[in-house]
Formats: C-alpha cells, structure tokens, sequence
C-alpha cells in the first residue's frame, strides 16, 4: 500500500497553530482538571478492573501497556499516591524501565459498562516494599514489583470514544474465529515454534500463570 506525501504547508508546526486550527478550550474542560483524587476518582477506581499505562524511555519514544486485575486490585494510597502491584507477564518490563528513564506516565481507568473513562497523570517509581506488596497477594502469590504513582493531574474524560467504538456493547464483539489466535501468529512471525506447541504454551500460561 502506498502513502501519499503530506502537504507540508498543511502540517501543525507548533501550539500556536493547533490552538488556532482547533479553537478554543471549554472552560468546563479546564476546570475539571484536579491535582488529587476526589471521592469520585477514588470510587471509580474501586470498580476498575483495567487500565492503560502510557510510559516513554529517555529518548521519547512512548509504550502503552495494559494492566488488569479484579476490580480495586489499584490501591489509593491518599489522595495523591496509586499503588499498582506488578502481575506475571513476559518479563519484557518496557514499562518499568521507562520509569527508570523517564518517570513520567499517563493512566486511562475503564470499567465496564461505564462509557466514561479516568485519567490520570503523574510521577511513577518502583518499589519491591513488602508492606505494600503482600496485600496485593492473590492465589498465593505476591508481586515482586510494584509501581507508586505521584499524581498531578486528574479527570474524567467523557464517554464518546466509547460510545462510537461500542467497546461495552455485547452485539459488537466479534467473533474469535475472525482472527488468528496468538499462538498462530507468534509463530508465523518469530519462526522460532511451530503453531499447536505457541496455542498449547498459550492456554497453560493463561490457566496456571495469571499470578
């Protein structure tokens, strides 16, 4: 598939030119903008059993990464401070070592059935803190990781994106059979397993090694 080049003089150089080209700010949206959680972001992360976490490394290059647990399984700490407990994954830690780099990061908040999302913005370090790690322990296994967010901004985000993808809505999902299983496709792209051991290693990580 061919692209076609950009017009240059139709590109968006600088704020100035965004801000112009898209108006100005809802003075509601400026507002709603909080520097700690209130009871209702406290409430709402109670129900939330996912979240996106948006990092990037030293050089700017960003990495979003989903987190899912049952819901509540993120712990406010205060009113300023989230606890995220590490779960099993690939080790890859792309995400924990952009905090190292760069302790900036973004969180979206989803519970289901809610078309409204929280967002939160902040400070993140990792801490291996016991006191904060052994509550989180689930099927007897604690997390060896966690990450501490420092927040600096919060707020609700508003319902369209949800409404348009109908992302809640049973009669949108689609059915598995339409796409490859993940097994299928790690082994067409590494080359390195073939298809039935990738979807049998699969299903025994997703049955014996969620935690």
């Amino acid at each position: 598939m061919t692209t076609r080049p950009e017009d240059p003089a139709k590109a968006i150089a600088d704020p100035a030119d965004l801000r112009a080209h898209m108006g100005a700010v809802n003075p509601l949206a400026e507002r709603k903008v909080l520097d700690r959680l209130d009871g209702f972001c406290r409430d709402f992360i109670a129900l939330s059993p996912f979240l996106v976490l948006a990092t990037s490394d030293g050089e700017g290059r960003a990495d979003a990464s989903p987190r899912g647990d049952a819901p509540g399984f993120v712990t406010v700490l205060d009113e300023r401070t989230l606890f995220i407990p590490d779960r099993r994954g690939n080790n890859r830690v792309d995400s924990f070592a952009n905090v190292l780099a760069a302790p900036g990061v973004g969180l979206i908040f989803m519970v289901p059935g809610i078309a409204e999302t929280l967002r939160v913005n902040g400070q993140a370090r990792l801490t291996r803190d016991a006191a904060l790690l052994e509550p989180a322990t689930v099927q007897e296994r604690t997390p060896t990781l966690g990450l501490l967010v420092d927040v600096e901004e919060a707020f609700f985000h508003c319902g369209k994106a949800l409404i348009r993808s109908k992302l809640w809505d049973p009669s949108a999902q689609v059915e598995r059979s339409r796409f490859p299983t993940l097994g299928r496709i790690m082994s067409e792209q590494t080359k390195a397993v073939g298809v039935a051991e990738a979807e049998a290693n699969l299903e025994e990580a997703y049955r014996t090694r969620l935690y």
